[in-house]
């Protein structure tokens, strides 16, 4: 099994669902932490992004789903259920306990369902840039001349062993899950019991009117949206997205002096109660 050291931290292939998986374990101690990369990403954007600030108060694990990053592809197409197996997989083999999931775009969605299929094995959930149905995405194209998109090819091209024309393939493989997947309502949202953070840009990839849905949806939901970002909000502030994370994942409910959603069905003192 080839291994490489990251940081404090160390990277290898692990057979996750009988497929060589590349797994890290970035370091830190504390609560564990897994870091759900975006879809044509890889698990170093998020690791090197908002992962030292997590370091500092948990124990930080990633890992490249199939087809991402240094994870070789299949035959078979790409669906967010697959994934969130794929998650609990890692969970169970690697982390070995709940964990918090921190979840980008793709690995928002994967978050959510791993929430809601699994609830055993998950402590709290930050999901940025995140749509819990597929009819919220705004109808954008990717438009490959982008900076991030170029930085995201030059990725694939970099680690994966499926070489650099596969490309195509996991593209198409992602736009055709876009278009039909996820399918989750506000009803399933509501499903999830987990303190959750909502993040989204101001000016990301789904109306801030989905975002919104998301979170009012959440029974123990949190809500930032970060001015001046897009759906490349972990690139554009990766200082400010760590802190906002955690800072959510260490701390306690809420406590709030003027409590309307958190507020306590029956009253309660002045300052209000989070849950």
């Amino acid at each position: 099994m080839p291994t490489a050291m990251r940081d404090e931290g160390m990277s290898a292939y692990v057979e996750i669902g009988g497929h060589p998986t590349w797994v890290v374990d970035g370091g830190g101690s504390g609560e564990p932490v897994l870091l759900l990369h975006g879809g044509l990403s890889n698990s170093d954007l998020l690791l090197d992004s908002i992962g030292p600030s997590l370091a500092e108060r948990q124990h930080v694990f990633a890992f490249d789903r199939r087809g991402h990053g240094r994870t070789a592809d299949t035959v078979a197409p790409f669906h967010y259920s697959d994934m969130a197996t794929e998650a609990v997989q890692v969970i169970d083999e690697m982390v070995r306990g709940p964990a918090h999931l921190v979840g980008w775009s793709d690995g928002g969605i994967v978050a959510l369902l791993v929430a809601l299929q699994r609830p055993d094995v998950v402590r709290k959930l930050v999901v940025i840039g995140t749509n819990y149905h597929h009819g919220g995405l705004l109808p954008v194209e990717p438009d490959p001349a982008s900076p991030l998109m170029q930085a995201l090819g030059e990725a694939y091209t970099e680690r994966s062993p499926d070489g650099p024309e596969h490309l195509e393939v996991v593209y198409a493989k992602a736009i055709a899950m876009l278009s039909s997947e996820p399918t989750l309502t506000t009803s399933d949202i509501a499903g999830i019991r987990h303190p959750t953070l909502v993040v989204a840009g101001d000016d990301d990839a789904m109306p801030l009117s989905h975002t919104c849905s998301l979170y009012e949806a959440l029974p123990k939901g949190q809500l930032a949206v970060v001015p001046a970002a897009s759906h490349a909000l972990p690139v554009e502030h990766p200082e400010l997205l760590g802190r906002l994370t955690a800072d959510f994942l260490a701390g306690e409910p809420p406590l709030t002096l003027l409590p309307v959603r958190r507020a306590e069905p029956h009253g309660g003192d002045a300052a209000g109660v989070a849950e």
